[in-house]
Formats: structure tokens, C-alpha cells, sequence
């Protein structure tokens, strides 16, 4: 041991923290964090403390409100007063434009949804033209800059043709298309919704494993499910952090 790093040789000395496990800056927290409708409480109290760069499933029966919770993550929806909920370093309500535009939710219906009749090319084209600066000139991708974009979130897997329409796409391949278009803002957070939705296990596991290659480039991602059945199918060494909502009284 080099004298830099001996300890003093006293009784209460304690050996020295390990940087690659000590406890990474929280990327989302969250302390009574509840919302109620009209008809009543929509999910919560549930408190959250979601470290940055880690993969996350929150889980809970059909009317927990997990998919409005997920949009209450990322700035979208308004819990009710007298929760506290911090989103990249930032309060929420009151700083919700920020964490928006830092944030992505992908899977949740009505908010992105693909146009079925069109090409993929024509669906990047649409995103990109709507990120990019007013004086760029977007022109429509091919093959090659389609499997560009999809990379990080496809890995291996084939990306989707330029000429293919999103109805020829598969679930799973429309899914992880939504979260490759989703990438192109550069989010820090990303919540993805309903991960069982996909019918087929071998469809689950490919997402759950573009989910985890997100993680490793620092994305914070937050996925619901009703269970947490598929965590012990992985395969993982390191299982993604669960989170259970309470049942809605």
C-alpha cells in the first residue's frame, strides 16, 4: 500500500470508500409524490430516490397509475401540492420546461405514436426536421444513416429499412424505433411504458437489453410493467432497480 492511500492505525480507522461503488447523484427525488383526479387518487404516496445512469422498473396493477406517474417524472403531468419531486438537480412543477427538455417518454399512447402509412425514412426525416436548427437543410435518410441512428439502441439487431412502412415493422421493432427517434434530443432521463405490452419473451428481452445499453452511456431509464416476472429471466448478474407502486385506495 503506497503512503498515499495508508490509513492512520487507530481503532475506529475505516478502509477507503470504493469509487466505483459509492453512491452515484440522484436523478430523480421524490417524497410524498401523489396525484388525485376527479375520481380520486390516480397513484401515490410514493417516495423515489432513482440514481443517475441506472435502469429502473416500477411495477404495479392495472389502475396504480404508472403511466401517469412515468409523466409526472419527466414533467408532464402536475402532482398535487405538498409533494416534492427534484428531476435532474431541477423542483418539479415549477421547473418542468427544463426537465422536458432533457427528458423522453417513449411507449405511452397518444404522445408517440408512429404514423402507420409512412416510411421509416419519412418518420426520421419528420423528427429530425423538427430538432434541427430553422437554416438546416434535413434530407430524407437512407439505409446507412438509418442503422446510424438505431445503432445505440438496436446494437446488433438489423435496423428497419428506409423503405419499410412502421406497419411492416414488428411490435418490438416499432418500439425500439420509437426510443431511436427519442434519442436523437439527447435525454438524460427516458421512461418507457407498459415494457409487457410486447406479447413474446425473446421481444421483452431485446428491449430490456436496449434499455441497459442506454445505462451504459448514462441515461437514466425508468420502465413500468404490471410485474416484475421477467427481471429473473434476464439473465443479469445486476437486475434492474424494482420499484412497486402501492395500491390506489
Amino acid at each position: 500500500m503506497s503512503p498515499l492511500t495508508q490509513l492512520p492505525q487507530t481503532e475506529t480507522a475505516q478502509p477507503p470508500a470504493d469509487p466505483l461503488v459509492a453512491a452515484r447523484p440522484l436523478a430523480v427525488a421524490a417524497s410524498a409524490l401523489q396525484l388525485d383526479g376527479n375520481r380520486g387518487r390516480i397513484y401515490g404516496p410514493v417516495d423515489l430516490a432513482i440514481e443517475t445512469g441506472t435502469l429502473n422498473l416500477i411495477t404495479g396493477a392495472a389502475g396504480t397509475g404508472k403511466t401517469s406517474l412515468l409523466l409526472t417524472l419527466v414533467g408532464r403531468m402536475r402532482p398535487n401540492r405538498g409533494a416534492e419531486l427534484t428531476v435532474l438537480g431541477r423542483p418539479l412543477p415549477r421547473r418542468a420546461p427544463s426537465v422536458q427538455r432533457r427528458s423522453a417518454a417513449v411507449g405511452i399512447h397518444g404522445l408517440d405514436d408512429l404514423d402507420e402509412n409512412v416510411t421509416v425514412a419519412a418518420t426520421v426525416r419528420e423528427r429530425e426536421a423538427w430538432l434541427a436548427r430553422w437554416y438546416r437543410i434535413v434530407r430524407t435518410p437512407d439505409d446507412a444513416r438509418i442503422a446510424q441512428l438505431c445503432a445505440p439502441v438496436f446494437g446488433d439487431d438489423p435496423a428497419p429499412r428506409a423503405r419499410q412502412l412502421i406497419h411492416e415493422l414488428d411490435e418490438v421493432e416499432n418500439l425500439r424505433l420509437r426510443l431511436a427517434l427519442a434519442m436523437l434530443s439527447a435525454p438524460e432521463v427516458v421512461v418507457i411504458d407498459d415494457v409487457d405490452s410486447l406479447h413474446d419473451l425473446d421481444s421483452r428481452r431485446s428491449l430490456w437489453e436496449s434499455l441497459r445499453a442506454l445505462t451504459e452511456q448514462g441515461i437514466t431509464v425508468i420502465a413500468t410493467a404490471s410485474t416484475a416476472g421477467d427481471l429473473s429471466r434476464l439473465g443479469w448478474a445486476d437486475l434492474p432497480n424494482h420499484i412497486a407502486l402501492p395500491s390506489v385506495r
